[in-house]
């Protein structure tokens, strides 16, 4: 059965860094794009950032890029956000979600399977 399981949300300062991973089954791993995304409270989903199945490709949302960082360990079968100098805007539950195709997107349509969600919550 497809699963992901999304760890390392916490309270932090703004400022700080967190490192989220995703653990999936290797049927929901291999072959797949991963991308990352969060939802805070009273908003829509929006996209963060996604990776190609190789790694070799990647897209971020404006708001992280030169912040956060997406890689994958395809052996692991993980895929890790590295959150770098977090704001409080970046609060939110974010979520690991999966598409069945090596090339990655931006669309929350184009994902067949998403994790529970982890909580990051960034104080001022």
């Amino acid at each position: 059965q497809a699963q992901l399981v999304e760890s390392g949300g916490g309270l932090v300062q703004a400022g700080g860094s967190l490192r989220l991973s995703c653990a999936a089954s290797a049927r929901t791993f291999n072959s797949h794009a991963m991308g990352w995304f969060r939802q805070a409270p009273g908003k829509e989903r929006e996209f963060v950032t996604a990776i190609s199945w190789g790694g070799g490709s990647s897209y971020y949302a404006d708001s992280v890029k030169g912040r956060f960082t997406i890689s994958r360990d395809n052996a692991k079968n993980t895929v890790y956000l590295q959150m770098n100098n977090l704001k409080p805007e970046d609060t939110a539950v974010y979520y690991c979600a999966a598409r069945t195709t090596t090339a990655p997107a931006e669309n929350i349509a184009d994902y067949t399977y998403w994790g529970q969600g982890t909580q990051v919550t960034v104080s001022s």
